[in-house]
């Protein structure tokens, strides 16, 4: 665990090394992480501790975090993985949400609030993206083949 002197695993303390990326016309475009390096988004509340709602913010400081997922979570940025969190949490959280991950030693790079409430979220983007629903256990991920929801070609 971080001693809350330290910030070893905190925004900004791992060099993220981008490669250059062209479209199809040889245009410059946005960077690219190496293909090894995955880019973790992981929630909070209900993902890597218990579901905690923005309306008993007392319970924020309190909640322990799920083992497999302390675990989990460094060990893929040991790796070289980028991990950021993604919360529903309002900016008025972050003090206590930022001390809480310190206290019980997540090692991440970044810590992204507002994200939208209520769930059944779809991401769109131009670059790849996976999903992966939290269902009660973090482990390493597996490959399986699953239908999704893509743009009609044309």
């Amino acid at each position: 665990m971080n001693d809350g002197k330290s910030k070893e695993g905190r925004p900004g303390d791992q060099q993220i090394n981008l490669e250059t990326a062209f479209d199809a016309n040889g245009l410059a475009a946005s960077p690219q992480l190496p293909g090894h390096v995955k880019n973790y988004l992981i929630d909070i509340d209900g993902t890597i501790t218990e579901d905690v709602p923005n309306e008993e913010p007392e319970r924020m400081a309190t909640c322990a975090p799920f083992p497999d997922a302390l675990e989990t979570l460094n060990k893929w940025y040991n790796e070289g993985h980028i991990i950021t969190f993604f919360t529903s949490r309002t900016e008025e959280h972050r003090p206590v949400t930022e001390a809480w991950l310190d206290k019980h030693g997540f090692l991440y790079h970044g810590l992204l609030m507002g994200k939208p409430r209520g769930g059944n979220y779809h991401w769109i983007d131009n670059h790849i993206v996976r999903a992966t629903r939290y269902e009660g256990t973090f482990s390493d991920l597996v490959r399986e083949t699953m239908e999704i929801e893509v743009f009609k070609k044309g």
